[in-house]
This record gives structure tokens, C-alpha cells and sequence, in this order.
């Protein structure tokens, strides 16, 4: 049920009939919601697929977005994960229609103003994924920015982050992985934030692992072929009819009790 704020000329809340009204960033907004009566023409099968690929990827992510694009919407009418979702798709999708991917090394799940990571390696540890960068060219005044790192799974779709982590002067961070989740195929990202968030760096693609495949049974081992002393050249005889031979051998050469 919609409310009519401030008399007959105020702002509708809530929903009313196929019109809703609601505050964005202080902003009275109202739309129509609704199936859309409009054919679905080729460009706009496109743009949904697009839609579909990038939410996918951002959705799960949406805690670390409202941090990573938050500066660069302070101030508008904007979201962040709004912001997120249209430079990535801008920016990441590769292929065509209908077979639109993302491309990983291409995605930012923030953007900002500060020195990006340099030199940035991933390797598994035993409680997850090691980050090391670069420590070389910084600034002091950057020693204490925070590293914020993130996986993704592309599997089941879902991630594991942090915001806080360790300074960039330390260059290194382990985000710790579920076990469920170590031997998956995963995609990593690295960002710094100022410890009082005034500023945050790009993300950075940290690189991709592919998943360990386990085997699900072992097969057992194949017979040895053991060639005797005494063949000829070339011949040889299976495991099986060697030991048999030697058997034979044995009872031949045994004194009778």
C-alpha cells in the first residue's frame, strides 16, 4: 500500500497500482513497474544476456561493491552496484550474442584514485590464497593502506572476501578459503583502501587457479612383463608364467623326504 506524504502534492511511498514511489540517495524517485508491452528486438535480447552475465559475477559480490564504487558515486544520484554493473558490462563482456562471457581480467569491483597493486602473485596455502605485491615503489604515505582482496567461484557462483587486511608496506594477505571450496576454480582480486576510506585504488586482477581435479578411483596396476635370464633375444614372458616356471623348477630340483 502506497502513502501519500506532505497533502495531495506530496511524494507517493510504497506502491500504487502499477506506479512506486521511494527516496534514492534523497532523492524522491517514482517508476512504473511491470512486463514491459515492448517487442523484444535483437539489441535488447543482447543487453538482457549482458545483464544476466554481469549480475551473475556482481551479485554475490554486492557487500564489497557498496565499498569498491562508493566514492565514485559520492555525491550523485547513483548506487554503487548500479555504477559496478554498467562498467562491467561496458568493459567485460566478450563474445556475441547469444554467447556474451566475462572476461576476468578484465572486471573491477572498484575503482578510485589511488596507486593500484604492483607485481601481484596468488599461490594456495593450507588455509587458502596467499596475495603478495609489490613493495618496492611505495610511498610511505601509502605504507598503511588496507588491502581488500576477493575470490571468485565461478562454479556455484559465490565468493569469499575481505575489506581489512593487511597494509600495503607488508605485501602479503591470505584470504582464507572454505575447504569445500580450495580445490575449485577460482578468480582473485586486489584492491587498497585508506585506513580512514577516503580513497580506494582500481582493482586489480590478481589471476585465475583452475580446479584440482580428483580422481575418483584408483585403477589398479598392469602385470610387469619379467624377461628371464635364459629367453632369447626379444621374447618375453608375463609375471604370471614366470613364477609359474620357477614353481615347476623348484619341485623338479626338491629331494624326496
Amino acid at each position: 500500500m502506497g502513502k501519500l506524504i506532505g497533502g495531495p502534492f506530496g511524494m507517493i511511498r510504497g506502491r500504487v497500482g502499477n506506479l512506486v514511489g521511494y527516496v534514492l540517495n534523497g532523492e524522491n524517485i517514482m517508476r512504473k513497474i511491470g512486463k514491459s508491452s515492448k517487442p523484444l528486438t535483437p539489441a535488447r535480447k543482447a543487453n538482457c544476456q549482458k545483464m544476466t552475465v554481469v549480475n551473475q559475477f556482481l551479485s554475490p559480490a554486492l557487500d564489497f561493491l557498496r565499498s569498491g564504487f562508493r566514492l565514485e558515486v559520492a555525491g550523485t544520484n547513483r548506487n554503487a552496484y548500479n555504477e559496478a554493473v554498467s562498467y562491467n558490462k561496458m568493459n567485460a563482456i566478450q563474445g556475441e550474442y547469444p554467447n556474451f562471457s566475462l572476461d576476468y581480467s578484465k572486471v573491477l569491483i572498484s575503482k578510485g584514485s589511488l596507486p593500484v597493486a604492483e607485481d601481484v602473485q596468488i599461490k594456495k596455502t593450507e588455509d587458502g590464497l596467499m596475495f603478495t605485491w609489490g613493495t618496492a615503489d611505495t610511498c610511505s604515505q601509502r605504507d598503511h593502506d588496507r588491502a581488500m582482496l576477493m575470490v571468485f567461484f565461478p562454479k556455484d557462483k559465490t565468493i569469499n572476501y575481505h575489506l581489512i587486511g593487511s597494509k600495503r608496506v607488508e605485501g602479503k594477505d591470505v584470504l582464507y578459503i572454505d575447504p569445500d571450496h580450495r580445490n575449485e576454480h577460482m578468480e582473485a582480486y586486489i584492491s587498497f583502501i585508506r585506513p580512514d576510506g577516503t580513497q580506494i585504488s582500481d582493482s586489480v586482477y590478481a589471476g585465475s587457479l583452475a580446479a584440482v581435479q580428483e580422481q575418483a578411483a584408483q585403477t589398479e596396476p598392469e602385470a610387469k612383463e619379467i624377461k628371464p635370464a635364459d629367453s632369447r633375444p626379444g621374447h618375453t614372458l608375463s609375471a604370471e608364467k614366470t613364477v609359474q616356471q620357477a614353481m615347476d623348477t623348484s619341485g623338479k630340483n626338491t629331494a624326496p623326504s
